[in-house]
């Protein structure tokens, strides 16, 4: 995957979903972004940093914004995926976060991918297979950050103690919000107990 381009700094001339117009030295750049990175942009005539993903077709060279950095990183591997394009992408970023992303591969959720438009129930199971081990979520962030590294640590440790990822998911999904770590290992091996 070409990487030609990977950082504009300038004004931020419009914003029309998806699509940016970037002004750097007098070029205008026309930027596509998933919505989580349009929700947080400045007010046009701002400066602005994106971290960028060049794509180049036979007949368009394309570019992808993202504020963050886990953003493009989850973009760059999904990308290359079989039978998702940048498009589908996008979609994935702007339906959910990385982090719920790293948690529904971690947990193999495809229901949650599934409510992204455009994904149906064939490209969520391979989404969820050829993303596993490679995304990983937010460690030390806020809310469901927190709760997705807590939730696959979690399971991590089941997995050890010789459960199923079946066995273990399903404890997990039982776990209250904002559980720690230890405590909800503890709770979810008496859940497992009572199985």
């Amino acid at each position: 995957m070409p990487r030609m381009i990977g950082r504009l700094h300038g004004t931020l001339l419009d914003k029309r979903p998806p699509t940016l117009l970037v002004d750097v030295g007098g070029v205008g750049y026309e930027v596509d972004v998933p919505m989580s990175t349009f929700y947080d942009l400045p007010a046009a005539g701002e400066r602005i940093t994106l971290l960028v993903q060049q794509v180049v077709r036979e007949d368009a060279h394309l570019l992808y914004g993202f504020l963050r950095a886990d953003e493009r990183d989850a973009f760059r591997q999904l990308v290359r995926i079989s039978g998702v394009g940048p498009r589908t992408a996008l979609a994935v970023l702007s339906g959910m976060s990385v982090a719920d992303l790293a948690q529904s591969v971690a947990m193999q959720e495809s229901g949650r991918l599934q409510k992204v438009p455009g994904i149906g129930r064939k490209t969520a199971e391979r989404l969820l297979l050829e993303l596993k081990g490679k995304l990983a979520p937010e460690v030390g962030g806020a809310g469901r950050a927190a709760e997705a590294g807590a939730g696959i640590d979690v399971l991590h440790a089941l997995l050890a103690l010789g459960y199923s990822e079946r066995e273990a998911t399903a404890a997990i999904r039982q776990l209250p919000a904002g559980t720690e770590v230890s405590d909800g290992i503890k709770q979810a091996l008496k859940l497992l107990a009572k199985a």
